[in-house]
């Protein structure tokens, strides 16, 4: 019948990826429909338990029950404070963002004193003049970026750019974001921001490269899972020792914007704020810097 609701008993073996192990015997889950692989079952222990850093899962006992489900968990409290985390790199003349791409140039127009003349006694105006391409600073793609024809930054709606919950993916030290890793979080309609700490390389030849990035599998879970905006604190979303970008691919494929070379993600809890990354509203533009920040609700 299709209002039964099921249920599956099984054992498991949990190995990460950073040593370790968890076994748990006749564990019990909800299952949508009646019945399971034992793959999807090892993605769905994953979330269920909220696991971090999982290599591989090992089902076996499994028997389906025909029985009700058993509430739910967690509680709201309600806010309680505010503040505020820069997310954003400062613009400076002559920077470098990605190798090979020009440094902006930053300077005067008009200075001060230059503008006096036009004004009244005791009135003047600094006028700054910026040259630049879009991927300088942190910077958000639109799928202009990767497809000839795809949505502008003009085209972009702000539910996609700004006021959005976040989540943070913890993955200092990891070389890959993979799958296994963004599992046990709820990115659906949520920017995921992807803290691996290269940041810390920011404005030094370390940065430009070997850096973290996801893999293939990673941003296919994101677009399947209806992520609403990725964000990474590393040199590129991609790994860019060959010409394939499939993360780029797939996340703007989805219309899913890009955000790279972020900081401050240490500064974030893994839940519990509100992201803004809206660059200006520019027509056939693809890539631009943003003021990347956070506000984040205290508990």
């Amino acid at each position: 019948m299709n209002d039964e609701q099921w249920r599956v008993q099984f054992d498991a073996e949990v190995r990460f990826a950073n040593g370790g192990d968890l076994r748990v015997r006749e564990f019990r889950l909800d299952i949508p429909g009646t019945d399971i692989s034992d793959e999807a079952l090892a993605e769905l222990i994953v979330r269920h338990l909220g696991l971090l850093m999982v290599g591989e899962v090992e089902i076996s006992g499994k028997t389906l029950i025909r029985e009700a489900h058993k509430g739910s968990r967690g509680a709201d409290t309600g806010p309680r404070a505010r503040r505020i985390v820069e997310l954003s790199h400062v613009l400076r003349d002559g920077m470098v963002t990605v190798p090979g791409l020009p440094s902006p140039r930053i300077g005067d127009h008009e200075t001060h004193a230059q503008s006096r003349d036009r004004y009244a006694p005791g009135t003047e105006f600094h006028f700054a003049s910026i040259a630049m391409v879009g991927n300088t600073g942190t910077y958000v793609d639109a799928p202009l970026h990767r497809y000839e024809g795809g949505t502008d930054l003009a085209g972009v709606p702000l539910e996609s750019l700004a006021d959005l919950e976040g989540v943070v993916v913890r993955a200092e030290g990891l070389a890959e974001i993979t799958r296994e890793l963004l599992l046990p979080l709820d990115v659906r309609g949520r920017a995921v921001l992807v803290h691996t700490g290269w940041s810390r390389h920011w404005g030094t030849e370390r940065y430009l490269s070997g850096h973290p990035y996801l893999t293939a599998e990673a941003a296919d879970l994101l677009a399947e899972e209806g992520a609403a905006l990725l964000g990474i604190d590393s040199q590129n979303v991609d790994d860019t020792r060959g010409g394939e970008r499939p993360a780029h691919t797939r996340l703007l494929g989805a219309g899913i914007p890009v955000v790279e070379h972020m900081t401050g993600l240490a500064d974030l809890p893994p839940l519990g704020f509100r992201l803004h990354a809206a660059p200006p509203r520019i027509a056939g533009v693809g890539t631009f810097p943003v003021r990347a920040y956070a506000i984040v609700t205290e508990e």
